[in-house]
């Protein structure tokens, strides 16, 4: 089965908001065999709606559409698709009191909203896609020849849910029906970070081209290159079968630079590796400003691992509260190994944890020098693996703050596979 999305919405075109939608789609139809031929953007025109939808049903025959089914007067999708099918928009008197029945629910002041009674308009003949998420029921309208349009609401979570509850297991059926066998688009990913893309691509050989048939992409970012290995043309066992094959071909290769897999964090994987070897962790931050902390703590569970730590930005938190001396500051500076060393083994002694971090750095875009340029950043551990690593980062602020966060998590994981 092939089918074209349609994303609508002005806020769409404008950039104001990202399209994740027809991202999600994508991916969900593949793994099911579904093939995506076409994705097309609107904004919230009627005759532009309608010039996309007619465009891709002649394509394909079917199209998936997302936004512009609520009850404000810039909502055009089912009126303009309606129009195209030849059919007239009715009341649903079904669909207008569940709307009521939910406006009273939530005990929302006021009288239900008249403009809510669109919603509750469709297309005659069509077929309703319920939502168990919110309020804009999904339309599924088909011709005499086969051809067909699903409509979904344009938020992102009721979407995602019809998709999965409503509109997959329909497509899966009539991909039955036809006596079709499928076949899968199929994606597995390993994180890697420590590393630079081109390195990496050294680091993997022949394989850097590809994993036994299957596509390889390199994936960087601000703070790690993914690795996504992907299937096309085989069923679903036999993609599964042959991505696992590939990934331990890969993570052989790419060795200790992976720390994971598909949406692995690597702050939720150093806390496991802690948890596993009954460790604790604190920190102590200066050119990071708590993103460190903040990364730890944003894991669910975190406090049985993570104790606690100190921004100490200026040299007056470092003396006081982490024990920097006058001297290593006027010898050293604050961005020093002995610096960042003396903040690791306070905070972990403070706190009385098995491993402290401490970072200290040059986050720019100013305050640099040739001695300690911009991106120079300082990551001591003390307690476990103790050691001090001098950073030569690039980037943004904010980047160079992410990758220097990246790097102390990664020293964290590496310390405790070998210490």
């Amino acid at each position: 089965m092939r089918i074209e999305i349609v994303t609508i919405g002005d806020e769409l075109l404008l950039g104001f908001t990202i399209d994740t939608n027809a991202a999600h789609l994508a991916r969900e139809l593949a793994a099911v065999g579904v093939e995506i031929v076409h994705r097309t953007t609107v904004g919230d025109d009627a005759g532009d709606i309608a010039d996309a939808v007619k465009t891709a049903i002649g394509r394909t025959g079917a199209v998936i559409t997302t936004g512009g089914l609520g009850p404000t007067s810039d909502d055009l999708t089912k009126p303009s698709i309606a129009a195209l099918f030849g059919r007239k928009m009715i009341r649903d008197e079904v669909i207008l009191e569940a709307l009521k029945a939910r406006w009273a629910r939530y005990r929302r002041l006021g009288p239900f909203p008249e403009s809510n009674v669109a919603q509750a308009m469709i297309p005659e003949g069509a077929t309703i896609i319920p939502n168990q998420h919110g309020s804009a029921p999904g339309i599924w309208l088909e011709d005499s020849g086969g051809r067909w349009v699903a409509m979904l609401p344009g938020v992102p979570r009721e979407m995602k849910g019809m998709l999965a509850d409503e509109l997959l297991p329909r497509i899966v059926e009539r991909v039955k029906r036809a006596g079709e066998t499928p076949t899968v688009v199929r994606s597995r990913t390993l994180r890697t970070t420590g590393i630079a893309e081109s390195a990496l691509a050294d680091q993997l050989g022949d394989l850097a081209r590809g994993v036994d048939g299957l596509a390889l992409a390199f994936l960087p970012s601000t703070e790690s290159v993914d690795l996504r290995l992907t299937s096309r043309g085989l069923t679903s066992d036999a993609a599964d079968a042959a991505l696992a094959a590939g990934v331990l071909k890969l993570r052989g290769a790419a060795g200790r630079y992976v720390y994971g897999e598909d949406g692995a964090d690597l702050a939720e994987t150093v806390l496991d590796a802690c948890r596993r070897r009954g460790v604790k962790l604190s920190v102590a931050e200066s050119c990071t400003g708590g993103l460190l902390g903040a990364r730890l703590t944003a894991i669910p569970g975190s406090s049985d691992v993570f104790m606690g730590g100190v921004i100490a930005y200026d040299n007056s938190i470092k003396r006081g509260w982490l024990g920097v001396t006058d001297k290593d500051l006027e010898d050293h500076g604050a961005v020093s190994e002995e610096v960042a060393t003396t903040m690791a083994k306070s905070v972990r002694e403070k706190t009385k944890t098995d491993i402290g971090i401490g970072i200290t750095g040059v986050a720019g875009p100013g305050g640099g020098t040739a001695a300690k340029p911009v991106g120079m950043v300082w990551v001591a551990l003390d307690g476990i693996g103790t050691q001090a690593r001098c950073l030569r980062l690039f980037g943004t602020r904010n980047e160079v703050r992410q990758r220097a966060a990246q790097a102390a998590l990664d020293m964290v994981r590496r310390s405790l596979e070998t210490g």
